[in-house]
């Protein structure tokens, strides 16, 4: 009898309950639109890529980590992709753009210093 009395002290409140079930779900649902940093390591991640477009999230893709070929095939994946939402894509940098879908707006352009260009031929400069 006495184990109990203790559970019911310890038992939280429905009130208490309730609170924490409309918090936890406005922490993760309660924000629609994000923008996600992918640094894709093979092909096959420009499918996630898409899904984040889908879902009306703005991405901002580094191509660091795989090679000019495989960068080329992402690209141009994506580039199917937002012209079959009527999103946008802009180049931030070497190597990085950023894809937003149809209702964001990419403001304004970043510039490339001369001096810093190497001599070599990248492949991801061309894009």
């Amino acid at each position: 009898m006495a184990l109990k009395g203790l559970s019911d002290i310890f038992k939280p409140d429905d009130d208490t309950e309730e609170y924490v079930e409309k918090e936890t779900s406005k922490g993760n649902k309660g924000y629609k639109n994000k923008t996600i940093l992918v640094e894709p390591r093979a092909f096959s991640e420009a499918q996630q890529i898409a899904d984040y477009l889908k879902e009306q999230n703005q991405v901002v893709v580094n191509f660091k980590r795989v090679t000019s070929d495989v960068s080329k095939r992402i690209m141009d994946f994506l580039n199917g992709i937002i012209y079959a939402i009527e999103g946008s894509m802009q180049k931030l940098g070497p190597g990085i753009v950023i894809c937003a879908p149809k209702g964001f707006e990419i403001e304004g352009t970043i510039t490339e210093d001369e001096r810093k260009k190497s001599t070599k031929k990248d492949d991801l400069e061309q894009w």
